[in-house]
């Protein structure tokens, strides 16, 4: 039943649309991080240009050398040893959508500890656009129950939320790491 799911979800985000998504934290709303047209229709949908607010989400932290160009050792090692959730900042980003990178040049990299949101991005084979389900300014809903019918009618495709797993219910932390492994804690 996942599986189709799953399926389901990947075959809407190929076609350029955009999803509604539990993850290991909140629901998201999410896209193919390398379609510069579906990153702009969720700027749309929640009011904002805030290329901040957006993060990706990868199946294994092997995967972020193929998104940032030199990824810092220490990154890999905070992706094995976290036991929460933990959303690296790091420079160079390549090989995603202009629009997901802010003037710096960062990119906002998790990878999840959820089992539906690891088998999207397996089988897209792409890195999958996560920012809270909610419009620009209000609050983070924490639960399904929370999101507003604005946003749920705003997206191509709801997931079940059969499939929500065991959330935190809070955003995950945030650290920044430059290329010399200096580091800063956001959140």
């Amino acid at each position: 039943m996942i599986q189709d799911e799953v399926n389901r979800a990947v075959e809407v985000l190929k076609k350029g649309g955009i999803i509604l998504y539990p993850t290991d934290t909140v629901w998201g709303i999410g896209c193919d991080a390398t379609n510069q047209e579906a990153v702009e229709r969720i700027y749309t949908l929640k009011g904002s240009v805030n290329k901040k607010g957006m993060i990706v989400l990868l199946d294994t932290p092997a995967e972020v050398g193929r998104y940032i160009r030199r990824v810092p050792e220490v990154a890999y090692d905070l992706m094995e040893l976290t036991d929460k959730p933990l959303t690296l900042i790091l420079d160079g980003a390549v090989g995603v959508a202009p629009n997901l990178i802010p003037e710096e040049g960062s990119l906002a990299i998790r990878v999840p500890d959820h089992d539906f949101c690891r088998r999207v991005v397996g089988r897209l084979r792409r890195p999958l656009v996560s920012t809270s389900a909610n419009f620009s300014g209000e609050a983070t809903p924490l639960r399904f129950e929370d999101i507003v019918e604005g946003i749920k009618e705003g997206v191509d495709m709801v997931v079940n939320p059969a499939f929500e797993g065991k959330p935190t219910r809070k955003a995950s932390s945030i650290m920044s790491i430059k290329e010399d492994g200096e580091f800063k804690i956001l959140r």
